[in-house]
């Protein structure tokens, strides 16, 4: 292990960084007079795993996971894996050739007092064996629902096998006491988890980081304090052994299998701008049908993409043509910059490059910039005391171009009941930005069709700064620095 590894495994041992209303959720199980069955999504690498494990601590659990799946991996395989992780933790070893029996040895451990069972990866250990749903279910009902004091937690980060399989199916209807689907952490934990990681760098150089992982604890868990934002992003991107040039092949092919290549196209096709299904459809030469729409949804489920919906604002009413955006900032990254340049990476060729001065990098952390920002509405909400509640629609905003009205594309519109707009423009320079973003708002607000009586008030989030000469104006209703988000 080197140094490196060996100072992030001592750091990240104990290291756990928000989730504290999922585990309040969680928490409120404990109290329960009934026993609990509990589903747990989200994608890979989001934390699923650890906050599971930091809700059983100091308490009876036991754990089991699936094997991540090949083309060679049957389900005797599943079932005998389940076996080995039975023994140990003190089960005797059996050979079993059916789920019933595998759950009845689990049986005899939790049938009395609190237990909690995790099932992790269940979409691995049960696809290929057509009643392991079924047997999973009649345990359920006919002896582990009889233990007012067990947790059942299923999770997975296949969350379109679990929806359709679990959530959906009438054969779990009624049974689920909780579903916690887990986003990526908020700016603020971001921040609090470079912190507690020993990370001290500019707010420019986090940027550059989050740019890079995104929100995902895990990607930035691989960071090393004592490097700086560029150093790290080499390690881990641009080197041949780094953890991020290896993670994208995993990443699709243990969650989507054998038809991780349509998903790859799909996100492919919104790395540099948002788009509809019909042109997804046309850019993919791939039929409009319920198979890509469901692909589609597989994919936002998975929080790698976003649905954006327009909406009038004079109705309030959601338009039925809607955008697809490429939330993940990784896979942007990944696509960009890693993969078109991998035998580059492979020769060890970008070891002495100044990876800041690769074409498009200001272009590409303006994107991911806007990405952290609309992924983070809710502090934005709180910076410009806006409730929630008060809220009519909010989101990416697009005006169609028509006869009668201009086309406009909004980084972030919110529009509130009390007939008030707030036009948010998220703005990335390396220098304090200039009183030329002025004109750019005034031409949007411009475009806008707004209905009589409303108020349109501009809102600008950059990373460093603005010249003197922009706050002379007083322009802008409020300039947010992302210091402030995080």
């Amino acid at each position: 292990m080197s140094k490196i590894e060996k100072y992030r495994h001592m750091k990240n041992n104990n290291l756990f960084i928000g989730r504290q209303e999922e585990l309040a959720r969680l928490a409120l199980l404990k109290e329960k007079k009934t026993a609990s069955l509990v589903v747990v999504t989200g994608r890979r690498r989001i934390g699923k795993s650890r906050l599971i494990n930091q809700f059983a601590t100091n308490s009876p659990f036991l754990q089991f996971s699936g094997l991540p799946p090949t083309e060679k991996t049957s389900a005797q395989d599943q079932r005998n894996e389940f076996a080995k992780q039975l023994q140990r933790q003190g089960l005797p070893n059996v050979i079993a050739h059916d789920w019933s029996d595998l759950f009845a040895l689990l049986t005899v451990k939790i049938t009395t007092g609190f237990h909690i069972v995790l099932l992790d990866e269940i979409s691995w250990m049960g696809d290929k064996d057509p009643n392991f749903l079924g047997k999973l279910k009649n345990i359920w009902d006919m002896e582990w629902s009889k233990n007012p004091k067990l947790i059942v937690i299923l999770c997975g980060s296949v969350s379109s096998w679990i929806e359709k399989n679990i959530l959906s199916s009438t054969g779990f209807l009624g049974r689920i006491s909780e579903h916690i689907k887990l986003n990526p952490l908020s700016l603020k934990e971001c921040n609090q988890l470079l912190e507690a990681l020993g990370f001290r760098g500019s707010i420019y150089e986090k940027l550059m980081l989050l740019s890079v992982t995104g929100c995902i604890p895990w990607y930035i868990e691989q960071i090393h304090p004592k490097l700086s934002a560029s150093d790290n992003i080499k390690r881990l991107c641009f080197t041949p052994q780094g953890i991020l040039v290896q993670e994208f092949k995993k990443l699709f092919h243990d969650l989507f299998g054998r038809r991780n290549e349509i998903y790859r196209r799909i996100i492919e096709t919104l790395v540099e701008k948002n788009l509809s299904l019909t042109k997804i459809s046309e850019t993919l030469h791939y039929e409009r049908s319920g198979a890509l729409s469901e692909y589609l949804t597989d994919l936002v489920d998975s929080y790698f993409i976003a649905k954006i919906s327009p909406w009038s604002i004079k109705t309030g009413k959601i338009s039925k043509i809607s955008r697809y955006r490429l939330t993940d900032n990784y896979l942007r990254f990944y696509l960009k910059y890693i993969e078109p340049h991998i035998d580059k990476i492979e020769q060890n060729l970008f070891k002495n490059q100044a990876i800041t001065s690769m074409t498009g990098w200001d272009a590409m952390l303006g994107l991911q910039f806007e990405n952290l920002v609309v992924n983070n509405a809710l502090s934005m909400f709180a910076i410009l005391k806006i409730n929630p509640l008060e809220v009519v629609m909010a989101g990416p905003f697009y005006q169609r171009k028509t006869v009668k009205q201009k086309g406009c594309q909004i980084d972030y519109l919110i529009q509130t009941k009390f007939k008030t707009l707030y036009l948010i423009e998220v703005k990335f320079s390396r220098n304090p930005i200039e009183s030329a973003i002025i004109e750019e708002i005034k031409e949007k607000i411009a475009r806008l069709v707004l209905p009589k009586g409303y108020a349109c008030l501009p809102v600008l989030i950059h990373v460093n700064g603005v010249t003197s000469a922009v706050e002379a104006c007083d322009y802008f209703y409020k300039i947010i620095d992302l210091n402030q988000l995080l």
